[in-house]
C-alpha cells in the first residue's frame, strides 16, 4: 500500500465493525453472508479514501481516488481469505454476484462474481465509477468504441486478464465492455461500484447496442 493511502487508512482500523453491512445478493442464497477481516479492511480503506476527498463534488474525479482504488484492490485480491467459500460458489445459470457489503451512506457496494467456464456479461458501459480485480482463474475483456453517430458500439480489442489483474474506469460510454469465461476452469472476480448496494442491480450496467461482438471463445 502507498505511503499516502497507509496514512489516512490507519486511523480507521479501530471502527471497522461500524462500517458497511454485509449484505447477500440478487443471484446469491441470503443465508450466509459474512464479511471477512480482509473485507472489512477493504472498507475501511475505501471509507479513508472518501473521507480524503470530501472536497471533491465527485470523487472518483480525482487522481488521488483512481490510484488509492486501484491500489486498494491490489491488495484485496492478493489476499487468500477475502471470501469465504460460500462467496466463491457459482451458477450454472449464469454468472453468480454475490454481494459482500454495501455502505450505509450509499457511497459504494462491494461483489464477488463467480463466472463458471464460458459465461460472459453482456457489452455494457457505466452509470458509475467500477473497479475491478481478478482474484481466481482468467477473464478474458473485450473493450469497445462507442459510435455516437450509429449508436452502437464496436469491438477494438480483446485481452487476458489473468489472476491479480486490476481495472479501475468511470462512469459513461468511454468505457464499453465485456467480461466473460472463456477457459474451462471457473475464475473470480471483485467489483466495486459506485452505488448503495439496493442499487447494484439496477444502477450500475448501461447495456449498449454493438455492430459486431465478437463470440466469447
Amino acid at each position: 500500500m502507498s505511503q499516502d493511502l497507509r496514512s489516512i487508512s490507519v486511523a480507521r482500523v479501530a471502527r471497522s465493525s461500524a462500517h458497511a453491512v454485509p449484505l447477500a445478493g440478487a443471484n446469491e442464497a441470503p443465508a450466509h453472508a459474512y464479511r471477512t477481516a480482509p473485507l472489512a479492511h477493504l472498507c475501511d480503506t475505501l471509507d479513508a479514501m472518501f473521507e480524503a476527498c470530501v472536497k471533491f463534488p465527485e470523487p472518483s474525479d480525482s487522481t488521488f481516488f483512481a490510484r488509492s482504488m486501484r491500489i486498494a484492490l491490489t491488495e484485496a485480491a492478493a489476499n487468500p481469505e477475502l471470501l469465504t467459500p460460500a462467496q466463491r460458489e457459482g451458477s450454472t445459470e449464469n454468472y453468480r454476484r454475490h454481494l459482500l457489503a454495501a455502505d450505509p451512506e450509499g457511497r459504494y457496494a462491494i461483489a464477488a462474481l463467480v463466472w463458471l467456464p464460458h459465461q460472459a456479461s453482456p457489452v455494457h458501459a457505466h452509470h458509475t465509477w467500477c473497479g475491478y480485480a481478478v482474484l481466481d482463474g482468467t477473464l478474458s475483456e473485450t473493450v469497445f468504441e462507442w459510435n455516437g453517430a450509429q449508436h452502437c458500439a464496436s469491438a477494438t480489442r480483446t485481452q487476458a486478464r489473468h489472476c491479480g489483474a486490476v481495472s479501475f474506469v468511470r462512469g459513461g460510454r468511454g468505457a464499453i465492455h465485456r467480461l466473460g469465461n472463456c477457459s474451462d476452469a471457473p475464475a473470480v472476480s471483485l467489483h466495486i461500484y459506485g452505488v448503495a448496494g439496493a442499487q447494484i442491480a439496477t444502477h450500475v450496467n448501461d447495456i449498449v447496442r454493438t455492430a459486431d461482438a465478437p463470440a466469447l471463445v
